[in-house]
């Protein structure tokens, strides 16, 4: 596969890196981690669980992960619609619709997992929801533009933390205790008792604007090696903005309120992570395998939907049945959730929003 992205041709890599995104993400839905914690509670399974608070762990970048893709998706998927004549005014009404629906699925896995009706704004479909609109409104803009956007945006968040200090909410970056807990209380008169907020949706917004701009890049006509090398750049001045924020104490690395030392550094590892898919994938064409996460990233929605309901409420249970060894109960409901999407892929069926 050509590095240069046509219109007859995809970047096989952003196909594998969603595909792969999924797949562990499907991972925690069929209690994988959890199972193999319950078995050795070491250090590295715990990569796959979030963070307490101040701190990062290798969860805590899929999350970004998901959120840098759909930028990225967003930008070549309009690149191709204008390739057809269809103008930025026209696409926006299909950007606008397709938010309306991943807000109303996100706000109503929420009413799934309580069992009742329930208005909460925590699920990552309806951050997307939000963070979608506010990359597209600048996706016609400059790569320069876009980067000092995201910038501004992760600033003004941790500026909005630090100044409205309201009584009971004002330890910035305290949990339960700062700015995102008071806008949830405004929002839907509750706090997440894990310590995630919904105003999270101004600084994340900067993952899927980042997102954009690398597609964007990728879409250009520099080589293979000049686009990985810049990516590489620039997820490790990322990385050291992060790192340098929490260290000098300027900015925390909080992943539950998206602090901008959070936004930085995982943004930093997710350019890394796609770099080097880029280069080993597009760029040096190894292909062989990439299919097990292109069938998977073809169907991502559907999939999150798919294990976030009937899996989770239903698939897991029944498998357990069948299977009593949890390690094994999850690896196999991972399987088949991962064959559904095989299936799918051989019978040329997409889900869509």
């Amino acid at each position: 596969m050509q590095s240069l992205l046509n219109s007859n041709k995809r970047l096989l890599s952003l196909d594998v890196m969603r595909g792969v995104i999924m797949i562990l993400l499907a991972g925690e839905s069929c209690l994988v981690y959890e199972s193999l914690r319950h078995l050795d509670n070491n250090i590295l399974i715990n990569e796959f669980f979030h963070h307490p608070w101040h701190g990062l762990h290798f969860w805590d970048l899929v999350q970004p992960a998901f959120m840098f893709m759909a930028g990225t998706a967003m930008y070549i998927s309009f690149e191709s619609k204008r390739k057809k004549g269809i103008t930025w005014k026209q696409n926006f009404k299909h950007i606008l619709i397709r938010s309306a629906k991943l807000f109303l699925l996100g706000t109503g896995l929420h009413c799934i997992y309580s069992g009742k009706m329930v208005w909460e704004l925590w699920n990552v479909l309806t951050q997307l929801s939000v963070t979608t609109i506010i990359a597209y409104l600048i996706i016609d803009r400059s790569i320069t533009f876009q980067i000092v956007t995201g910038l501004l945006l992760i600033i003004l968040s941790d500026v909005l933390y630090r100044t409205v200090l309201m009584p009971g909410y004002d330890q910035p970056f305290v949990e339960y205790h700062n700015f995102g807990a008071y806008m949830d209380t405004l929002l839907m008169g509750k706090i997440n008792p894990d310590g995630w907020v919904a105003i999270n949706i101004i600084p994340t917004a900067a993952h899927t604007i980042w997102g954009m701009t690398a597609g964007k890049f990728l879409m250009t006509a520099s080589s293979g090696n000049k686009k990985t090398g810049v990516l590489l750049i620039a997820g490790v001045i990322a990385l050291i903005l992060g790192f340098g924020a929490d260290i000098s104490n300027i900015s925390p690395i909080i992943k539950r309120i998206s602090t901008a030392g959070f936004v930085l550094a995982s943004a930093g590892w997710v350019l890394l992570i796609l770099a080097a898919l880029y280069w080993w994938i597009d760029v040096k064409e190894h292909s062989r395998y990439t299919w097990i996460a292109v069938v998977v990233g073809m169907n991502a929605i559907f999939l999150y939907l798919f294990f976030e309901t009937v899996g989770g409420q239903w698939v897991n249970g029944v498998v357990a049945i069948f299977v009593p060894i949890k390690i094994l109960s999850a690896l196999v409901t991972l399987f088949l959730e991962w064959y559904l999407c095989y299936w799918l892929y051989k019978k040329q069926i997409f889900f869509k929003l």
